[in-house]
């Protein structure tokens, strides 16, 4: 309900993604298996709408809705083509459902398909306007049963976009990303190093000084009047995003810094004299990052009963004396079964320690710690 109330306002959405993240509750992208025209919870996760992908909107979201709710689940696109309302069979709702991953669940890549839906769509259109108008072939009225002759459909390639474009179209078509993101993993490590994130630099006062760390998206390289190269970009974190502006001077220092999808620590200037706040970029630099939980895992065995508050709180205490790259997860059993909860990224501890393994040992119990 949160995010659909938010779907306007991508900045909004994105501190709900964040949190979700933070939350540990899963967003997926748009699917025409499962996606309302607004968020949905499906199961134990939440699905992102169609009506908020970008040309599609909600009577396209619709027409594909109506058509699952009436004949069930499609199998794949050549079902989806033949059986979705041809106005809903629009090229560009359809490459930019592709580039969302609204075709994921339908076993098809989605560099697959963007190589191959115009044809597809073509051939499926022209078939289905072709018995809509009673057009005989030279065998009879064969057309009907042609959409389901496999030997009749374009072969659909199975390779795949590398992630970051993968994730560049996704935020395209979205506004944000939703399966993944370039920091997934690295939140740890850059908020080490940056003094605010995104969100709090926006709550910045005018000329303060500031350091945040995020990915460079929506950049644009320009000429001033004088001939001078400058640039602008959005500077993302996981919680939004801030217009950052690069000013000649500091635009010829750091230019080969300056890139689409890289992650940045820029050190700039509050500017909050227009109703939006953005930065003004003095001193950018490409920091070394390590990928949380890149580390050996550490697990944690306990029964159910034996989980007291006190005892969380201990384990609390001493994982958060040694951090490192290791994730924690814990195994709590009881009679019928065992759950695995996987501790938050905040909590990734050096493993290998041995005072780490000696204290959890002394409030687990050996054997309890592997």
């Amino acid at each position: 309900a949160m995010l659909t109330s938010t779907k306007g306002d991508k900045d909004k959405t994105a501190i709900y993604l964040a949190e979700c993240r933070a939350m540990d509750i899963e967003v997926r992208v748009p699917d025409v298996n499962e996606s309302e025209s607004d968020f949905t919870v499906v199961e134990n996760y939440i699905r992102f709408g169609m009506s908020a992908v970008r040309n599609v909107g909600e009577g396209v979201s619709e027409l594909i809705i109506n058509t699952r709710e009436e004949g069930g689940k499609f199998v794949d696109f050549y079902d989806f083509c033949e059986r979705v309302d041809i106005g809903a069979l629009n090229k560009r709702t359809i490459e930019s459902l592709a580039k969302a991953g609204g075709f994921d669940s339908l076993g098809h890549t989605r560099k697959g398909l963007l190589m191959t839906y115009e044809m597809i769509v073509d051939n499926v259109v022209s078939r289905r306007r072709e018995r809509e108008a009673g057009i005989m072939s030279l065998f009879g009225d064969v057309s009907s049963e042609e959409g389901n002759d496999s030997s009749s459909r374009i072969t659909i390639s199975d390779s795949e976009f590398e992630k970051t474009l993968k994730l560049t179209y996704e935020k395209e078509m979205l506004g944000l990303y939703i399966s993944d993101h370039p920091l997934a993993g690295l939140e740890k490590a850059l908020n080490a190093i940056s003094e605010k994130t995104v969100m709090q630099a926006k709550e910045s006062v005018e000329g303060n000084m500031i350091t945040v760390g995020g990915v460079i998206t929506a950049l644009n390289r320009r000429y001033t009047k004088k001939g001078e190269l400058m640039a602008t970009f959005v500077l993302e974190d996981l919680t939004m995003g801030i217009e950052v502006m690069v000013f000649p001077k500091t635009m010829a220092v750091y230019s080969d810094r300056i890139a689409e999808d890289s992650i940045v620590l820029v050190q700039a200037r509050v500017d909050a004299r227009d109703d939006a706040v953005k930065l003004i970029a003095m001193d950018i630099t490409k920091p070394e990052l390590q990928i949380e939980g890149s580390g050996p895992p550490l697990r944690l065995k306990i029964s159910s009963h034996s989980l007291t508050k006190e005892r969380a709180d201990e384990l609390h205490t001493i994982l958060s004396r040694y951090p490192g790259d290791s994730p924690v997860f814990l195994h709590i059993s009881d009679k019928l079964k065992e759950t695995i909860v996987r501790f938050g990224a905040n909590f990734a501890v050096d493993a290998p320690s041995s005072s780490l393994r000696a204290e959890l040992i002394s409030v687990l119990g050996d054997g309890c710690v592997f």
